[in-house]
């Protein structure tokens, strides 16, 4: 079995492994779930109950999709009835530092970003046929 590194890999096939990654962590329940978790791990229920709008199957596949890219870890707690608890990993340990970044910078420019939407929907109204 040989390991490949990102530089012997085709740069069509890099971009695509890298759009693949940005797909997973940079959807709004992936971000919501790793914010919630940098706090401490916490039950299923407990997340499904601090992330607003969330479904319960949404959450599910969600974390599934977490836990393969081994951003996330699921503990199952020997208790009856059994506990399932879900942590970041290290590595989504390490995706909380870029995630806080842009929270912060979406927290800053939503104002700004509302009024340019405002002003293009405005504008774009009357183009609507072009």
């Amino acid at each position: 079995m040989t390991v490949t590194t990102m530089q012997e890999t085709h740069p069509t096939e890099t971009c695509l492994k890298v759009s693949q990654v940005l797909g997973r962590i940079g959807d709004k329940w992936s971000l919501l779930i790793v914010t919630r978790l940098g706090e401490g791990s916490l039950r299923f229920g407990q997340l499904l109950r601090s992330i607003d709008d969330i479904s319960q199957r949404m959450l599910t596949r969600t974390l599934r999709g977490l836990e393969r890219d081994g951003l996330v870890r699921r503990t199952v707690i020997a208790t009856l009835p059994p506990r399932v608890e879900y942590e970041l990993t290290d590595l989504g340990r390490s995706l909380q530092a870029p995630v806080t970044v842009l929270s912060n910078w979406a927290a800053e420019n939503v104002s700004t970003i509302d009024a340019a939407r405002a002003s293009y929907d405005a504008g774009s109204a009357g183009s609507q046929g072009r």
